[in-house]
């Protein structure tokens, strides 16, 4: 049925199918969790009445894309355990500790706090229920961290050494959590998911800019969105070149495959390929516009420290260049156009614009996806980036795998391909649907009179109370 596709290709193809559906929803739920808890507290300290709706706006698509990313990361375990066996038992003395902490402490916060900050404020009160928010903020930012320690041990281990049974067993647990690679990728994760949220948000509020113009609910969102791409999209370019310095120094052959140089340098001076088209099979990258020097530049900030090139390594060692070259690249892209929409963003503030500028709506509305595509793309940089090892330098991914058949990883990678689609497709329209609408308060405040206020929460008496107040 799939011709000459190999067992261990169609795993791979299926972990990366899920784990490329699911990353895209922890990207959102991590700054989404932040940003609701920045509204939380500014009604506590404002008690204006727009970051309220705004708040219950917003908490509404958060619970949906935490309950897709819930899910969806669930499948994932499974695999290790049937596609990736070998793995399992090799790592798993290792990698199974790590994965329980991020359920004994990340997991166990946002879900004993998720109901109180979705349904708890007026049983907990403002100040207990601005905890809850920031609580589950947090759970997810410890989510961020147990997980890329994992992951980044599989990237650079160390603090481990292997038994008579072939395991890699722990020697030292904070070696092992921070190891070099992990305090890097957290930050360009956790601002990845930041910078995610920031352009979903604007889009958002953009979206509503250009319908209503007049809309406070859209210029705040807005406003707060530019601020963040603004502050957030330099950092993060900052971080990713620090990122790659790192990469440099523990996996050249990634390093080498991301910019198309096939060829080492030993006495530096190595271009920056622009673009081209890398070819593993002749070991060229044909076609390359090329910038004298600057890729020296970029790698090691000097002209004369020796490159790398994938003729370095051996050929069975070396990573696939024709992927993380194109996917190196488009993340930068997406990297800088961020960073040009920040500082439109302020320009247009500063000429007293930014709510009345709508070619700069129009592109934040195009801008609202590109923190997925950059996440998906860096994230397939990194993790082809280590093959052919699961952990690198240690244990081959042909060595990892389990012994099945390839018509069985093709079926369920179907099954996955349809579920997939049909759930988690529904559930982004509905998320969608709830975007395009606009914010509203819980009740219509003008038709409440004097005489009608009894049984109504105390949130919606505050704010009747609020509103009666300014009126007189």
């Amino acid at each position: 049925m799939f011709g000459d596709i190999s067992a261990i290709d169609l795993a791979r193809f299926q972990f990366a199918f899920t784990i490329s559906a699911h990353i895209i929803f922890p990207a959102f739920s991590i700054g989404l969790a932040s940003f609701l808890a920045v509204l939380n507290g500014l009604w506590l300290w404002t008690r204006d009445d727009i970051y309220l709706r705004l708040f219950d706006y917003w908490k509404t698509i958060f619970a949906v894309v935490f309950a897709m990313g819930v899910v969806s990361g669930v499948v994932m375990s499974y695999q290790f355990g049937t596609n990736w066996s070998v793995f399992s038992d090799k790592v798993g003395p290792i990698l199974g500790p790590l994965l329980g902490y991020e359920v004994l402490s990340a997991f166990f916060l946002e879900a004993g706090f998720l109901g109180i900050m979705l349904f708890g404020r007026e049983r907990v009160g403002d100040r207990l229920h601005l905890a809850a928010t920031a609580i589950v903020a947090i759970g997810t930012l410890l989510s961020a961290f147990w997980i890329l320690s994992a992951n980044s041990w599989m990237h650079t281990p160390q603090g481990y050494s292997v038994n008579d049974v072939g395991q890699f067993a722990p020697e030292d647990w904070w070696a092992i959590v921070f190891n070099p690679s992990f305090p890097y990728r957290l930050v360009h994760m956790v601002l990845a998911a930041y910078l995610t949220t920031a352009f979903v948000v604007g889009a958002v509020g953009a979206w509503h800019l250009l319908r209503s113009p007049e809309s406070r609910d859209a210029a705040i969102m807005f406003s707060m969105a530019m601020w963040m791409a603004l502050i957030v999209a330099p950092i993060q370019i900052f971080a990713g070149d620090s990122h790659g310095l790192n990469t440099l120094e523990y996996q050249p052959a990634k390093i080498a495959a991301m910019e198309g140089h096939y060829e080492s340098y030993p006495d530096g001076r190595a271009p920056f390929i622009l673009f081209g088209l890398p070819d593993d099979a002749t070991g060229e990258t044909r076609y390359a516009v090329e910038i004298p020097l600057l890729g020296s530049l970029i790698l090691t900030h000097d002209l004369t420290t020796p490159l790398l090139g994938l003729d370095a390594f051996p050929e069975d060692a070396r990573p696939p260049a024709a992927v993380i070259f194109w996917t190196f690249r488009i993340m930068v892209a997406i990297g800088f156009a961020m960073l040009g929409i920040g500082l439109w963003s302020a320009w247009a503030r500063w000429k007293g614009r930014l709510y009345d500028a709508p070619w700069l709506h129009r592109a934040a509305v195009v801008m609202g996806p590109s923190g997925f595509l950059a996440v998906l793309c860096g994230w397939i940089t990194t993790e082809v980036g280590r093959q052919p090892y699961t952990v690198y330098g240690l244990l081959r991914t042909d060595e990892s795998a389990a012994p099945l058949q390839a018509d069985a990883v093709g079926a369920s990678l179907m099954a996955f391909i349809v579920v997939y689609f049909l759930v988690f497709g529904s559930g982004t329209i509905y998320v969608l649907n709830l975007m395009v609408s606009r914010p509203k308060d819980k009740i219509d405040i003008d038709e409440i009179g004097p005489t009608r206020t009894s049984g109504i929460t105390p949130v919606a008496a505050n704010l009747i109370a609020r509103r009666a107040t300014s009126k007189e």
